[in-house]
């Protein structure tokens, strides 16, 4: 009898005890799934070009991947290069399946030193910016190489013209070169640890001659590139640790919101054609282009150039990064009132 007695409580008390443990795990779970749901609307990918929702370089020639252009002319094509290569040679990679569809291999040209940027100007001419001068900041002068896009995608070659750059205030590291949509003229950003300036170049530049760049306004960033948006009304800044989009302002920046980007050597962006997200390269074998809504509100198409704006990253990691840090946080928030809760429960 006693037995049946002490059975029946002990029955009682475990059905109390997970009585009460089945709303908190309800409710854990109920919190996970919502902390890690990620919107329909960022999770649907957009009706954009190919790539407008990221993918991974696969050529496993390309291993440091130091710049990135939108293709107007192929849309859904991207241009790239390494910083160090065997040659002058671009990269065309489909967004799509993140495969190379041609190499192109520049003529007419020196031998590459440090190409760090790429960008497509008006009437589909790509710039190459062979501006890196990290071995001590020595070189008097760099190199912008111009060439035609190639209406075929294919393996070939395709002359091009070389410009000789200097700077009004001496020799520096850069990283970052941007071309006007509208009015074609070049822009580089120094690399600099404290924050660089915008230098601009002359209206066109001469194959004749040094083209002199003279800083105008200060970059608050150590910048790895910059784009700008299709429209030519903003312009976007990105380093390794993060990043800031700028109103173009005709050429009087107005500093905007900050940008996260994927930690990492991260030395690559464009916008897509559409204007209407950021793409974020990093270095490395298949390295991976993040994707993200351009901030502000974005600049339309109507032109482009190539090189980023609204990054995952520093603090989130990728598509739908900053839903999951939101969620993150709600669910520690969450997870310390539920674990409160049943404290007060206990104590009762």
């Amino acid at each position: 009898m006693t037995e049946g007695v002490t059975a029946d409580v002990n029955a009682r008390a475990g059905w109390q005890a997970w009585r009460m443990r089945r709303p908190f795990a309800l409710l854990a779970s109920a919190l996970l799934v919502g902390a890690f749901a990620v919107p329909a609307s960022a999770a649907d990918a957009d009706d954009g070009p190919a790539g407008s929702d990221g993918f991974t370089i696969k050529d496993p020639r390309i291993t440091e991947s130091s710049g990135l252009a939108a293709s107007r002319l192929h849309p859904g094509i991207y241009w790239t290069h390494n910083d160090q290569d065997t040659g002058p040679y671009l990269y065309a990679v489909d967004g799509a399946t993140g495969e190379t569809v041609a190499r192109v291999a520049l003529s007419g040209v020196g031998t590459p030193r440090d190409v760090e940027a790429i960008a497509i100007g008006p009437g589909n001419k790509i710039f190459v910016g062979d501006i890196g001068d990290n071995d001590g900041v020595t070189w008097p002068y760099v190199w912008i190489y111009e060439l035609p896009e190639p209406t075929d995608l294919k393996d070939q070659t395709v002359k091009a013209t070389q410009y000789v750059v200097k700077y009004t205030d001496g020799s520096r590291d850069a990283e970052s070169m941007v071309v006007h949509p509208k009015t074609g003229r070049v822009y580089i950003i120094d690399k600099n640890e404290d924050g660089g300036h915008l230098y601009e170049g002359p209206a066109k530049l001469s194959p004749s001659g040094t083209n002199v760049f003279k800083p105008t306004v200060p970059v608050d960033l150590w910048a790895t590139d910059a784009a700008f948006s299709p429209d030519g009304e903003q312009l976007a800044v990105r380093g390794y640790l993060g990043g800031i989009w700028y109103d173009w302002n005709g050429g009087k920046i107005k500093r905007g919101e900050r940008i996260s980007v994927p930690l990492g050597q991260g030395e690559s962006a464009t916008y897509t054609t559409d204007g209407k997200k950021l793409l974020l390269g990093m270095e490395g074998v298949n390295s991976p282009v993040k994707a993200e809504d351009v901030p502000g509100g974005g600049g339309d198409s109507g032109g482009g150039s190539g090189s980023g704006s609204h990054a995952s990253g520093a603090d989130s990691d990728g598509p739908g990064g900053d839903t999951l840090k939101v969620g993150a946080v709600g669910l520690l928030v969450a997870l310390a009132a539920l674990f409160g809760l049943r404290r007060i429960f206990r104590r009762r």
